[in-house]
Order: C-alpha cells, then sequence, then structure tokens
C-alpha cells in the first residue's frame, strides 16, 4: 500500500530574505487543507521550530469556517485580549487582522509582545487579497536579536520596557473595547491579576494603564534568544509626524494614546529606536498573498507587520497556545 505522504503532490520551496526563512508548501492539485492534514501536520511543525513560520498555498480555499476548523487541530483558539489595534470578530475566535486603514503601514511586532501574557503562534488566513500592496511581512526575531548592538540590548535588558496606554480620550481604543466589559470592576480585577498599573481619569471615563515587560526572551522550547518588544511601535515617534505634532498641540506627552520609556520611567533615546526600525527593514521578507493562502508564524521566533494596500483586501487571524513572561 503506498502512503499518503508519496501520494500527495505537494511543492516545497523557501522564500527567504537576510536570514529570515518563511518555509513553502504548495498544493498541486488544489485539495483541501483537511484532507492533507496528517502530511501537513509534521511539516508545520518541523517548519515552525527550524524556520519560524510556513506559508500553505494552492490548496481548496477553505473560508471562515474551514480556516477555523483546521486551527482547532493545533489548539484551542484565543479570545484576543487587552488588544492594541483595532479588529473584528469574524466567528468563534477568527478575527479581523487588523481594522486599521488600508493607507497605513503597520510596523514589525510580535503579537502582544507589550504584555506579559502572549499567544505561542498566530495564524494567518488571505480571504481576499488586494489589488495591490497588503503583504504581511515577517522577520526573524533571532536575526533581529543578533543584528543589534549588544549596548542596546544590555541597556534594554537592565530596564525592560514601560507601555504606557490612555484609552477614552477619543484618540485610541476605548477601554470597553480593549479589556470587553463596561463595568470598571472587571478592569479593576484585569489588571490586578496580570500586574498592570492603572488609574481612572476624568471621573472614571478614561483610563491609563502602564506595565513594564520584558525586551528579550528565550525560545521556551528551543532556548534561542529573541528581540521580543513593541518599544519602537509603541513609542509616539512611529507616529506620522504631521500627526505627531497634531496630538501634541492638542494633549500633553503623558495623555497621548501610546508611548514607550524605559521600566524606570526614563526616555528612550530616538538614536535606539531608529536602530531597532532599521534591523527589522534589514531583515523584514514579504510576499503578495494569494486567495486562499494560510500562513502560522511560532509568535516568538517571527515578527509579523502590515503594508498599505489599495482595493479590497480581507486577512483573517487566530491565535493559540498561551504563553508568558514566567518563560523569560
Amino acid at each position: 500500500m503506498t502512503s499518503l505522504t508519496h501520494t500527495l503532490p505537494l511543492k516545497e520551496q523557501v522564500f527567504e530574505r537576510n536570514g529570515t526563512r518563511l518555509a513553502v508548501i504548495e498544493a498541486q492539485d488544489g485539495r483541501s487543507l483537511e484532507e492533507s492534514l496528517a502530511v501537513l501536520r509534521a511539516r508545520i511543525e518541523s517548519a515552525l521550530s527550524s524556520d519560524g513560520g510556513v506559508l500553505l498555498r494552492g490548496f481548496q480555499p477553505a473560508g471562515v469556517s474551514g480556516f477555523d476548523r483546521f486551527v482547532s487541530h493545533f489548539g484551542r483558539a484565543l479570545d484576543y485580549e487587552f488588544g492594541s489595534t483595532p479588529r473584528s470578530r469574524i466567528e468563534n475566535r477568527v478575527y479581523s487582522s487588523t481594522d486599521y486603514p488600508a493607507d497605513q503601514w503597520i510596523d514589525q511586532h510580535n503579537e502582544q509582545s507589550y504584555t506579559r501574557h502572549w499567544p505561542a503562534r498566530i495564524w494567518f488566513y488571505c480571504d481576499v487579497a488586494s489589488t495591490r500592496g497588503g503583504a504581511t511581512p515577517v522577520a526573524d526575531s533571532r536575526r533581529v536579536y543578533e543584528r543589534l548592538s549588544p549596548s542596546l540590548r544590555r541597556r534594554f535588558a537592565e530596564r525592560g520596557v514601560m507601555y504606557v496606554r490612555n484609552y477614552g480620550n477619543g484618540l485610541d481604543l476605548p477601554w470597553q473595547q480593549v479589556f470587553g466589559t463596561t463595568d470598571r470592576s472587571n478592569v479593576d480585577r484585569y489588571c490586578r491579576e496580570r500586574g498592570i498599573e492603572y488609574e481612572w481619569l476624568d471621573d472614571g471615563e478614561a483610563l491609563r494603564t502602564r506595565e513594564v515587560c520584558q525586551s528579550e526572551l528565550s525560545h521556551p522550547v528551543t532556548g534561542e534568544r529573541v528581540w521580543f518588544n513593541q518599544a519602537h511601535l509603541f513609542h509616539f515617534t512611529n507616529l506620522p509626524q504631521g500627526l505627531r505634532e497634531a496630538l501634541l498641540d492638542v494633549v500633553d506627552e503623558d495623555r497621548l494614546p501610546r508611548n514607550t520609556c524605559f521600566g524606570d520611567g526614563t526616555p528612550i533615546e530616538a538614536t535606539m529606536l531608529d536602530e531597532i526600525r532599521a534591523v527589522y527593514r534589514d531583515t523584514m521578507l514579504s510576499f503578495d498573498w494569494h486567495d486562499g493562502d494560510l500562513m502560522v508564524l511560532d509568535n516568538v521566533l517571527m515578527s509579523h507587520g502590515r503594508a498599505p494596500y489599495e482595493g479590497k483586501r480581507r486577512v483573517l487571524v487566530a491565535m493559540t497556545g498561551e504563553s508568558g513572561a514566567g518563560k523569560a
């Protein structure tokens, strides 16, 4: 009897740029992901541990429900809690990847690395590819760590990263959306349980949180050291200059929707942020989405972003395997 491994026509290759590698498994006969699961499972696990990500292409489009079912074979999908970007729940625990405007670039980041709790894996499904742009670039967090200067890494490791967020001022996500509740006592409980410093402002209409988190960590399985934070993304200098100046005309710096500093409250030098962004740019690998593509990333080993786009675009996301700072 011939095994399925030999009868399933798959083409395997690797997309690679400046040290970032993404494994690609492409079906040659358009069969479904579910039919191919027995063969794909081992190959996905292998690619995740070595390259940090794998792209599945050429399979029969799964749709939202099929994507949801496929992800469920690899673990329980997570809710999107304490989010930093606007997302819509599509079905069960499948969300839009982001509801940010199409003309905005979202820099490289590991999902929820601005907290001390994050998903182990993040899954993307391209339901509708945009007519132009709209890539989800990836960058290997190990290579980013290696290419940052030792002095910068040491400074961040010694002090950590403090994330300051202001909700309810009409400039960013309202706290009701971020915490998924309209009850302030639920927010109090969530913050206390997770060690997040918080204060209610403006008679309870606005909320500010501060949390000191890791700058780097070791992968819980491979032990490899990775760069793992969003200091450059949350810092107010990441805003376009015009928007940044307009915001500072309206609010004081401590009222900006989000910002970062070192864990002891001292400012992060602009040269450091520039270096981090430059290393991400140099390490970033980008590819065009095809309708029906599915990509899974080890969220510790691989960062992701989003390029601006034109036309319709529908990329969905799911997350599995909760992890946390206890593994740092």
